[in-house]
């Protein structure tokens, strides 16, 4: 009994010490926004400041353009994970379960398109937005990111597709439901799971996006949340707890959004299996 207690109690503080590291970064954010000032220089490394303020949370909620550049965020992670996710279910259910002539082709052109930096992309994609008047739009963003997720969220969810067995649809069919009523009625109901996790995964990336957002959207209105962490950098000093204070709170969206879709991340794997 000896021996099974000690890997259980060395596991469980594995476990501890790695959760204490993944962490440990976003407690250090907190207690800098906590900090006042006075006291960010003062007194050195402490686990947490002598002394607390909300100066910090009331000054980027009152005095600064973060909520606008919130509401971009939102706005822009949203849609784009929307719509990533619904062109990612068409396109994913396609490959897995037609055959067609370009198939090959496409999965190629698809991977292609992973292999490119994205550095080098955002002059030509500058160059194509500007005539359509879309550089300076959340538009041209929801537009960008789509066309840069969809590839990864398609093969994410064609993998979801191909563990779930054909008989339940051809079932389906042959009591008189069409292909498409089959897979909205019996296929996409299984592949929650997979919806949550590509949801998830394009809100993210799009919501921490700073490259695209920076180089094509000029000024305030329509700037996103990392665009908008720049602002609290000026030419000879920065302002971080104003910063980490504007980072605690973009936090709270993601955390919201994980937490709704935290029962489809958390299912089961027999969630399309046939019973016998």
């Amino acid at each position: 009994m000896r021996r099974s207690v000690i890997p259980t109690i060395a596991h469980r503080l594995a476990i501890l010490c790695y959760v204490g590291f993944a962490l440990f970064p976003l407690f250090w954010l907190l207690k800098v926004s906590v900090t006042p000032n006075d006291l960010l220089y003062t007194e050195g490394v402490r686990m947490w400041p002598s002394r607390t303020t909300w100066e910090h949370y009331a000054f980027v909620l009152q005095h600064s353009d973060f909520p606008t550049f919130f509401e971009n965020s939102l706005i822009v992670s949203a849609s784009t994970a929307i719509a990533v996710t619904i062109c990612a279910s068409l396109s994913g259910y396609a490959l897995s379960r037609f055959t067609f002539r370009a198939k090959y082709w496409i999965v190629a052109l698809m991977l292609l398109t992973q292999m490119f930096p994205l550095v080098m992309l955002v002059a030509p994609i500058f160059k194509i937005l500007t005539p359509l008047h879309l550089t300076n739009s959340l538009t041209g963003l929801v537009i960008v990111y789509t066309a840069f997720n969809v590839p990864f969220a398609t093969f994410l969810m064609q993998s979801f597709f191909d563990g779930i067995p054909k008989d339940l649809e051809e079932a389906a069919m042959i009591d008189g439901a069409t292909q498409f009523t089959a897979f909205r009625q019996i296929i996409l109901p299984l592949t929650l799971p997979g919806i949550a996790a590509t949801l998830g995964f394009v809100f993210t990336a799009a919501w921490s996006e700073l490259l695209f957002a920076l180089m094509l959207i000029n000024g305030n209105q329509a700037a996103t949340f990392p665009v908008g962490l720049l602002t609290f950098v000026s030419k000879f000093s920065v302002d971080f707890g104003q910063m980490m204070a504007a980072g605690v709170m973009a936090l709270i969206p993601a955390g919201l959004f994980f937490l709704l879709i935290q029962r489809y991340l958390v299912q089961g794997l027999t969630a399309g299996a046939v019973k016998g």
